[in-house]
């Protein structure tokens, strides 16, 4: 409007309630430091989603963290997913037992339904990922327990931490257990989460 309408800056200044000193380092410097942090975690997340275009907010977060050395949290991301109008592809195979929920007559088949009894050692096995958060100073971080539980006596019969929430976290602690318990053809339970997904199809 200044420049349009030749209006005098102060007077702008002060109908808009700004200050002088503001809008003259606005002029000099448009962007804010926030601003410009936000641009380049974009140009990261955009990488990411470019080379792993089934991975969520949460996953890209966890990249950033681990391979970008850029320490944002879950929310931050999703904001710019949003902007940038990044979603994740689910994948499934023709053939697979997995499917989205548009169609759920093709999932997974629940074998345990809810009898959470076990007679015998090796018999039922559940397993889950857990979030953990800690602080370094100001700074969220968060850590992954993936565990496998043994219904009979509720025993941990094998566990994996880790930085990263992803498949190899999972297949990780699978084939701990399977090396401690050779001879064991227990039934496997998992809420059929992302991380055991592309292992079950």
């Amino acid at each position: 409007m200044s420049e349009e309408y030749s209006f005098p800056v102060w007077k702008l200044c002060r109908f808009l309630y700004i200050a002088h000193s503001a809008y003259y380092k606005w002029l000099n410097c448009p962007k804010s430091k926030h601003e410009q942090e936000n641009e380049r975690i974009a140009n990261s997340v955009e990488q990411i989603h470019k080379a792993h275009p089934d991975m969520g907010y949460r996953r890209i977060r966890d990249e950033l963290d681990v391979y970008h050395n850029i320490h944002v949290n879950d929310k931050r991301v999703l904001r710019i997913d949003r902007i940038l109008h990044i979603q994740s592809t689910v994948k499934s195979r023709p053939k697979g037992c997995t499917r989205s929920s548009s169609s759920p007559e093709h999932v997974a088949r629940n074998y345990l339904n809810r009898q959470f009894h076990a007679d015998a050692p090796n018999r039922k096995w559940l397993t889950d990922v857990t979030e953990f958060k800690y602080y370094i100073g100001p700074e969220i971080r968060k850590v992954y327990l993936s565990a496998i539980l043994d219904l009979y006596d509720r025993r941990i019969v094998a566990y994996k931490i880790s930085n990263c929430n992803d498949n190899r976290l999972a297949f990780d602690t699978f084939d701990a257990v399977v090396a401690q318990e050779p001879d064991a053809h227990p039934l496997f339970h998992s809420d059929r989460g992302f991380q055991v997904r592309q292992e079950v199809a």
